[in-house]
């Protein structure tokens, strides 16, 4: 689900409509909230066997739109659906005359998606430098925004400033690329730039941290606890760090905050990172990839924590 919805602007989430929404909605829910996902749709699925019972879909529907409305997720709908017979899935129902909203499929190809490249910073990891005789560019996919010739840009997280004279592609010279085009940029002045770095525009800089709260979706059966000592792969850079505390569990049936001394597989919790180099950051909810990170073992190289920095379900209530 994590791997999913990280690059995903709308999730269907189906429920049974016999058992309503349960734990397993609530944390789905929670996932999909934590990742950024704009738009939700709840597929109450099995309405043949409760009898195209409208009361049942309408509590099954309250019930889903506070949970969302707590994790901050404002665009979602609630569809009754029978999969086996087809009802609002492609075709309307002429079993459940009381609803007259759009079918699954409709609702899907009528959400907008896409986000606008020129109303985002332009965020350009690098992950390769390319030498030749007379030539060194930086090559990297644009994780978002837009970059022209002549472009005045940071490389982060030293903080020079130099101009951008060429962007190549695999096509040939272009004078401006935008996400998620993969490019390589030629800059005017000789400067050390190498993987891990991050090239943006003045006035639209990452922040540069030695240390950062995040919220983190376990993917291991190892625990991740205080004190652990990992690796953090963010963007193109990979850098050593510690767990210096867990925060907080969030309780996927209440979606508050519980104490917490170590997160295990599958949950999603709050933690502060302290990280052995700098790095240049953004909050998740302002950009998906800068804001994004792996939690990796430093003996093995497994994964073991999905994390997003800042805090993007927000403060809940402690237990």
């Amino acid at each position: 689900m994590v791997t999913g919805a990280s690059t995903a602007e709308l999730v269907v989430i189906l429920v049974d409509a016999r058992k309503g929404v349960v734990e397993q909605t609530r944390r789905h829910l929670a996932v999909a909230a934590l990742l950024g996902v704009r738009h939700l749709v709840l597929a109450v699925n099995k309405m043949d066997l409760v009898g195209f019972d409208e009361s049942v879909f309408r509590a099954i529907a309250t019930e889903f739109a506070a949970a969302a409305e707590a994790l901050g997720v404002r665009d979602h709908a609630v569809i009754p659906v029978s999969a086996q017979h087809g009802d609002n899935v492609v075709e309307g129902s002429t079993s459940m005359p009381w609803y007259s909203g759009p079918t699954l499929l409709e609702h899907m190809e009528g959400v907008p998606v896409g986000i606008d490249a020129w109303l985002q910073p332009a965020r350009l990891p690098v992950q390769y430098v390319v030498r030749a005789p007379d030539y060194r560019g930086y090559a990297g996919q644009l994780a978002s925004g837009v970059m022209e010739r002549g472009d005045i840009v940071v490389i982060m997280p030293a903080g020079i400033v130099t101009t951008i004279v060429a962007i190549d592609t695999f096509d040939g010279e272009v004078p401006l690329a935008h996400a998620p085009q993969s490019i390589t940029v030629r800059l005017a002045d000789e400067i050390d730039v190498g993987r891990g770095d991050l090239i943006v525009h003045p006035r639209q800089e990452p922040r540069v941290v030695r240390e950062f709260e995040a919220t983190v979706c376990q993917l291991s059966d190892r625990p991740l606890r205080a004190g652990d000592r990992v690796l953090v792969k963010h963007t193109t850079r990979v850098v050593k760090a510690i767990i210096d505390s867990v925060n907080y569990r969030l309780d996927s049936e209440t979606l508050g905050h519980d104490d917490a001394e170590l997160l295990g597989l599958n949950e999603i919790g709050g933690v502060t990172i302290r990280v052995a180099a700098e790095l240049a950051v953004d909050d998740y909810a302002d950009d998906r990839l800068t804001g994004s990170f792996l939690v990796i073992d430093e003996h093995d190289g497994q994964t073991l924590a999905a994390g997003l920095v800042g805090d993007p379900i927000g403060g809940g209530s402690s237990s």
